[in-house]
């Protein structure tokens, strides 16, 4: 019997592999299949290379193990057991000591037993009889916090309302505004004008807000960018309301993008980090819950004025302040973002934040702690401090790039279904279909409310049935409720309500499987995806990919409507759902339940052998499973068939799951 260890040289760069292989059988592996199961495997000291890669026994033995930068492929590694509790205990009190938290020293020793291994606290012995009640009532209520983590929340969750009120003010506009400004033609360069007027808020967000996020986050905090974006958010939908040209229109509207550009990139990351991890996608999802929240109450007041003279439209837009400026009254009154903190070396005052925003100064101790710990370990592999260094990691690091596959793909995912056609143009279609003008504003409404009332089982089912999951079985629904909607345009004859309400009705299903799935997965997903030292170029990737997208649509409906007619629109963006669900497949990955922190472990896994093991293992057990009704046992994870599949192959055993991927 001989034995095989795999070290990482000491000081290599990059990503690196540390494998145990007992029991190895007949032949030994050969270097190239070594190196198949990580990265930079190029020191194996109890062997060494032949010249026909194999591998023969060397005289000295290496040193004691060591695992770098190793990730684990599906199962999430935390770094804090790759020591000894004592260790442990006393690397967290030499980390209070000298952060000028050394009154908290001993607090830090427990915490970091505690993130040693979080599910199981109980064999901490050195606990206080408080400390581990709280982490007992943690566990068992996970919704448990306190109030200044509902109100910081539930502040940010208000300021996405900005957006949705915007949309719907601009949708009951667009029936008056073009007749005040003299281009109501349903053709040629009136067209255009009023799909600029509409779309100009989305380009601007995405190519210009979208990209300022970096440096007003670096000089302001997350809490000073919000409340400069919400001042934006205030004063421009009132000077929209006073526009006396279509060109002002267009140039508020132009300000206004750059504003919520910014405010979209930081809000969602913001609420991200103040978030605990086990009700994260729920906490965060309140940004799309008043995004739709938003998106009604500019119905309403779109309903409220519409019997106004002249100035409708104006008030319509103009209302979109409110929401914004109580966003940035409220701001100041919320914690700094922990994560903020830390990463510019104010750990004291990080602490004192994350202890706000946590039920026990325990859990406070422990998460921060925590945080600081991977911190530290992406620090290790960031390649260069400025801006636009950061912004190419987001293509060229192989785990930053495959998160930002995941987040580009939910962000253009939004897009492509199809919804926005309906949040922008919704009064305009169910005019096309025959309803008057007050009658589609209150057929609006009710989009709203729909959107508003199916949100809400998602809080509960984003951190159970996870972002993957919902977006998967969303999908296909979304593209058949959108192609029988556009069919059901064609019909001409029978009486009014024949031929209407079969469009309301596709369009209203259409919509509670958008709120059900990717609308709260999008901003939610792409707020966490990304590591600490990348999340501000991360979502501001994300965010220019969905509001220039947006842009792009709304600019191009109008002109698409008149053309392709709307059963031609709206199938055209049916087929395009189809193609999203091949694209979320592909490269989403789920991340319910997981730390910020515990996320670089889950995109650690090339995206090659994702997909294949997508394809070839969870794809055939969904078919038998759900479709054959087959009673078929679950299939294992990802990790659980790699190391399977490899034992099988080098006839070996693992003693533990150390397998690393670059």
């Amino acid at each position: 019997m001989q034995s095989i260890h795999a070290y990482p040289r000491a000081g290599k760069g990059g990503n690196v592999v540390q494998v145990w292989v007992y029991h190895a059988v007949a032949k030994l592996p050969s270097f190239q299949e070594l190196a198949k199961m990580g990265s930079d495997i190029d020191h194996i000291p109890d062997y060494e290379k032949t010249a026909t890669g194999d591998l023969k026994p060397q005289a000295e033995l290496a040193e004691a193990p060591r695992l770098d930068k190793a990730t684990a492929v599906n199962i999430v590694q935390n770094p804090l057991k790759r020591k000894t509790p004592e260790q442990a205990v006393n690397d967290a009190v030499s980390f209070a000591e000298t952060h000028g938290l050394g009154e908290h020293a001993a607090l830090f020793g427990r915490a970091a037993l505690v993130a040693r291994d979080m599910d199981n606290f109980g064999s901490v012995t050195t606990l206080q009889e408080d400390e581990r009640r709280a982490l007992e009532y943690e566990r068992d209520h996970k919704w448990h916090g306190p109030k200044m983590l509902w109100y910081s929340i539930g502040l940010c969750a208000i300021g996405a309302a900005t957006q949705g009120w915007d949309q719907t003010g601009s949708n009951g506009a667009n029936l008056s505004f073009p007749k005040e400004f003299g281009i109501d033609r349903p053709y040629g360069r009136d067209e255009w004008i009023v799909g600029l007027i509409n779309s100009i808020i989305f380009l601007t967000a995405g190519l210009i807000g979208a990209f300022i996020v970096d440096p007003l986050n670096h000089y302001f905090g997350r809490r000073g960018e919000i409340f400069i974006t919400a001042c934006c958010l205030t004063a421009t939908p009132i000077g929209s309301g006073f526009a006396k040209s279509w060109q002002g229109l267009f140039a508020a509207r132009f300000i206004m993008g750059i504003g919520i550009g910014a405010k979209n990139a930081t809000v969602p990351i913001y609420s991200a980090e103040m978030a605990p991890h086990r009700v994260r996608g729920a906490l965060v999802m309140f940004w799309q819950l008043w995004v739709v929240a938003g998106i009604f109450l500019g119905f309403c007041a779109n309903v409220i004025v519409k019997d106004v003279p002249r100035i409708a439209w104006r008030l319509q837009l103009g209302s979109a302040f409110i929401p914004s400026f109580v966003l940035g009254a409220g701001i100041f009154f919320c914690p700094e973002s922990p994560r903020w903190l830390m990463k510019h070396g104010r750990h004291a005052e990080a602490f004192k934040s994350m202890c706000r925003l946590r039920a026990h100064d325990i859990i406070g101790a422990r998460d921060f702690y925590y945080s600081w710990v991977i911190y530290e370990e992406e620090l290790k592999e960031a390649r260069g401090a400025g801006y636009f260094r950061r912004l190419w990691d987001c293509f060229s690091v192989p785990r930053i790039r495959r998160a930002n596959y995941g987040a580009s793909t939910v962000m253009l995912a939004q897009q492509m279904c199809g919804i926005n056609i309906i949040s922008f143009y919704s009064s305009t279609i169910f005019v096309n279909a025959g309803y008057t003008d007050v009658e589609a504003l209150y057929a609006s409404l009710g989009y709203g409310a729909i959107q508003v009332v199916a949100t809400i089982p998602t809080l509960f089912l984003i951190d159970t049935k996870g972002r993957r999951t919902l977006t998967l079985a969303t999908f296909p629904l979304m593209c058949i409720f959108l192609l029988a909607g556009g069919l059901s345009l064609l019909k001409q004859d029978g009486s009014r309500g024949e031929r209407i309400g079969p469009v309301v009705l596709f369009i209203y299903l259409f919509t509670i499987c958008y709120s059900l799935g990717e609308g709260p997965v999008a901003f939610q997903y792409s707020a966490e995806v990304f590591p600490t030292i990348q999340r501000e170029q991360g979502m501001a990737w994300a965010v220019c990919i969905n509001n220039t997208f947006a842009g792009i649509l709304s600019l191009t409906f109008p002109r698409m409507n008149s053309v392709m007619t709307p059963t031609g629109a709206f199938g055209f963006y049916a087929g395009l759902n189809l193609i999203a669900w091949f694209m979320i497949f592909c490269f989403v990955r789920e991340t319910k339940q997981l730390t910020l922190e515990e996320l670089d472990q889950v995109f650690s896994v090339p995206t090659k052998d994702f997909i294949g093991h997508e394809l070839k293992v969870w794809l055939p057990y969904f078919i038998k499973r759900h479709i054959l009704r087959k009673k078929i046992p679950k299939p294992p994870a990802i990790i659980a068939a790699i190391i399977n599949a490899r034992n099988q192959a080098f006839q070996i055993s693992f003693p533990r799951r150390v397998i690393a991927y670059k």
